[in-house]
């Protein structure tokens, strides 16, 4: 028996030292693949967001984004990737997919100030999260059309300069100057519309003081468009324009310069004696009567003047260098004026 015993306990210590070594072993071993595995996974995630999640080097910052009305979820994946919105059209289905919104990708334009990983990207198609907001644009009263067309060009993406020349400029004088608040994604005709909507309500705010004038609405807007230009005192406006409609009734020429900065962008210290005898219907030392159209769009103040004006008996007037306007009843005071106001 003691050399049974013996024996047993020498199989058990041999036992125990190769369970030792064993665990020992594992216990190497499951820390090399512990490692591995993290590595392993960690590559996968880095490389997943550098090729698939970040934002793209080339991202449309401040740029609209559209997703059609009625598009699939690749096409509308598609689109982004080539737009260069995501990096993969493939992963940004997934996250639409694992969101639980592969069905439910809200159309419209999107607009994003900052670069965008593609779960901020699927996230606002996802929610609608458009990020539109109004840019505020102030159309100075006289301002024309082609004046309009540069300001509104230089903020709106869908806007089309020649698009919106050939709708507004039929209805020069008649698109209200004011201060506008438009969506990033406003066209020229959403801006007309507006533009001329606000015009007829001020004119229905007015329309029984200009219904008491003796002139069309047409001559009204035009005379107004003129007055705009000429003055900004009220008074004086009120003043010039019963001067101009004194020109009109003793149907002498208007003269005034203020028609060659539509036509040719010339004001009155740039105009030479070859433009004053131009054969354009704007030329109103050439031509008697109004000038064809407005030039530019007037105010609300203008539109009264010209409805409204002070009567008198003037038929001359100027303004000096400080904008102080001096009215005449002949044209030898007005010349006298002339010499002693502006030294010619």
């Amino acid at each position: 028996m003691p050399h049974l015993n013996s024996i047993l306990q020498k199989a058990f210590d041999r036992g125990h030292v190769l369970l030792a070594r064993l665990s020992t072993h594992w216990k190497e071993h499951t820390n090399r693949r512990t490692v591995a595995i993290i590595l392993s996974v960690g590559v996968c995630a880095t490389s997943a967001y550098l090729f698939g999640i970040r934002p793209p080097d080339n991202f449309p910052v401040n740029s609209l984004v559209s997703v059609p009305e009625g598009s699939s979820l690749q096409e509308v994946a598609r689109r982004l990737e080539v737009d260069g919105v995501v990096r993969s059209d493939a992963v940004f289905r997934v996250l639409i997919s694992v969101m639980g919104n592969a069905r439910n990708v809200r159309a419209g334009d999107y607009l994003f100030k900052q670069p965008r990983d593609a779960f901020g990207v699927a996230y606002a198609l996802s929610t609608g999260a458009f990020g539109l907001e109004p840019i505020r644009i102030r159309i100075s009263e006289g301002m024309m059309t082609k004046e309009m067309a540069a300001l509104l060009d230089r903020q709106f993406e869908r806007f089309d300069a020649k698009n919106f020349l050939a709708e507004a400029q039929p209805q020069e004088g008649y698109l209200f100057p004011d201060t506008y608040f438009f969506m990033p994604n406003a066209t020229e005709r959403t801006i007309i519309q507006a533009m001329r909507q606000n015009f007829d309500q001020h004119l229905s705010e007015i329309e029984l003081r200009l219904a008491s004038s003796t002139h069309s609405l047409k001559d009204i807007v035009i005379m107004a468009s003129l007055i705009e230009r000429e003055a900004r005192d009220p008074k004086d406006r009120r003043i010039i324009a019963g001067v101009l409609w004194n020109r009109l009734a003793r149907k002498m020429p208007l003269q005034v310069d203020v028609t060659f900065l539509y036509t040719i962008g010339k004001d009155t210290f740039q105009l030479t004696t070859v433009d004053l005898i131009s054969d354009s219907p704007y030329n109103t030392y050439k031509n008697k009567g109004l000038p064809p159209t407005p030039i530019g769009s007037p105010s609300l103040d203008s539109l009264l003047a010209a409805a409204e004006p002070t009567k008198n008996n003037y038929l001359f007037y100027l303004a000096d260098h400080n904008g102080v306007t001096y009215f005449s009843r002949t044209y030898e005071e007005h010349l006298r004026k002339k010499r002693l106001y502006l030294g010619t």
